[in-house]
């Protein structure tokens, strides 16, 4: 069934708005650890479960959820989402206790992980059109994007005037609009072959890539030299070998591998990762730089942001523009080129720096991502075919994922060693647990040299870092160069669409 331009482009509106609501839960959370520590009597591990549930929930579930929805319908898996997310955070607001609420976190992670490839895997069917498409995967993605820096400053205006559960509660009116306009303006679709779900593939990947997750989750709390860590590690590493070699052999896998022998798919996967370090590396140190150097609040943090929305704005607007008059392989290059550039800025950050200075690098990283981030994308969604765009969608954001808390954990432990490294005398707990912990010694102990030491080496682990996320988006740039094939979105072949069975 055929649905007029108005439908498609409200019925993208609402997933727009479905996917800012999951960036917002990202990093919402983390403005209210400190409260939540008090309300609900979590120590550290309790606090570090908050998030880690969430986390591994979403790299557990994302597979199978692509795969079902192709199955099953994606319209369906998608509004069943929505309504999980909006009652998940109805949960996670009303809980008592840091058990409760790590539980309902794990739901909401799963609900996550069924929304974030079923709400792109969607847009082939609604999209077919290779220029409408690639606008349409623009806004999906800024979206996702832009809720990211707007989780701290939305999440420190409700703790100021609200309770804690309010960080969670903004989710709900927004999954419900979601799923009505879901419900009433998505077209449902589903492979046209009624494939069997592929069991043994569900259980060897999720627990691959629960063992996976949770590895590098603790390695980056814990350093690298945690054996527990290693060993969840090698363990998921080995089940996701043993799903790989099952992938091969299964009459109807759960992936398809043949994914990786389209240029477009491989390339624009490993180009999403390398956008997801940048982005974390920039979350990471940047609000703990506002607070710990700047002295400001949680909120003052989040609206220390605003630049680098503005700037993921500009990126965004431009890059559909850009790619219908250039190559792909040209914006990309441009794109990494202005991501290595603004987080070299970045590195050379100093205790005087002042805000200024920051402001004009996250607002370069900002048009950087806003021109990466939807080309990437792009590049790997146009190889999918609608028959098999959920499990596509899901194998893509199932790897942003991995790529993304692998890259936590080594980004983290470069931080923390060139931090420890550079605070000479000082070099002892709590001083030596981070930036946060000295600065309070510091100040509790009225000792200004303390201070100054604290934060100069935090800014030193901080350059550490940025440059090496700047030299992963220089290489991404010559790499686009040597292997990109310069091809515009009208030449992308069109996904498909008579593969795909459409209902309704």
């Amino acid at each position: 069934m055929q649905f007029d331009s108005t439908r498609r482009w409200l019925a993208l509106g609402a997933l727009a708005v479905a996917m800012l609501t999951i960036g917002l839960d990202v990093t919402v959370l983390t403005v209210a650890l400190p409260t939540l520590a008090v309300d609900l009597n979590a120590d550290t591990a309790g606090l570090q479960w908050f998030s880690s549930a969430y986390t591994l929930a979403l790299a557990a579930v994302m597979l199978p959820a692509g795969a079902l929805g192709d199955r099953y319908g994606r319209k369906k898996f998608l509004l069943a989402a929505l309504l999980l997310f909006g009652a998940a955070s109805l949960a996670c607001a009303g809980s008592t206790s840091a058990d409760q609420l790590i539980a309902a976190r794990v739901v909401l992670g799963i609900a996550a992980a069924a929304m974030m490839p079923l709400s792109m895997s969607v847009l082939p069917a609604m999209f077919p059109e290779p220029v409408e498409r690639q606008r349409a995967l623009t806004i999906w993605i800024t979206s996702t994007a832009i809720g990211l820096p707007l989780g701290p400053i939305v999440g420190g205006w409700l703790l100021r005037n609200f309770w804690w559960g309010s960080v969670f509660l903004i989710n709900v009116p927004m999954a419900v609009i979601g799923a009505a306009a879901v419900a009433a303006l998505v077209p449902e679709s589903r492979s046209a072959h009624r494939f069997r779900l592929d069991l043994p593939g569900v259980v060897l990947s999720a627990a691959g890539m629960l063992g996976l997750t949770y590895g590098f989750i603790r390695i980056g709390e814990r350093g690298w030299g945690d054996g527990p860590a290693w060993a969840a590690v090698l363990a998921g590493a080995l089940l996701l070998g043993a799903f790989g070699v099952w992938q091969r052999r299964a009459t109807q896998p759960l992936i398809d591998f043949a994914l990786f022998a389209s240029d477009g798919f491989r390339w624009g996967t490993a180009f999403s990762i390398v956008v997801n370090f940048a982005l974390f590396g920039m979350f990471f140190t940047v609000p703990q730089y506002f607070q710990a150097v700047l002295g400001v609040d949680a909120l003052g943090s989040g609206l220390r942001l605003l630049p680098l929305i503005g700037g993921l704005l500009v990126g965004s607007r431009l890059v559909d523009k850009l790619l219908l008059k250039l190559s792909v392989r040209v914006v990309l290059t441009a794109g990494f080129g202005l991501l290595a550039g603004s987080l070299a800025l970045g590195s050379g950050t100093g205790v005087d720096s002042g805000y200024g200075y920051t402001a004009l690098w996250i607002t370069l990283l900002g048009a950087g991502m806003g021109l990466v981030l939807p080309a990437s994308t792009g590049l790997a969604m146009g190889e999918l075919t609608a028959e098999r765009s959920g499990s596509g969608s899901a194998l893509l954001q199932a790897l942003r994922q991995a790529g993304g808390t692998i890259g936590v954990a080594v980004l983290g432990t470069v931080l923390s060693t060139r931090y420890r490294s550079e605070l000479g005398e000082f070099n002892r707990d709590p001083v030596a647990d981070g930036v946060n912990a000295g600065v309070a010694t510091a100040r509790k102990l009225g000792d200004p040299s303390m201070l100054h030491q604290v934060q100069s080496a935090f800014v030193g682990g901080m350059g550490a870092m940025l440059g090496v996320c700047a030299a992963l988006c220089l290489l991404a740039s010559m790499v686009t160069v040597a292997f990109v094939r310069s091809k515009r979105p009208a030449e992308v072949p069109e996904p498909g669409a008579a593969e795909s069975t459409h209902v309704g």
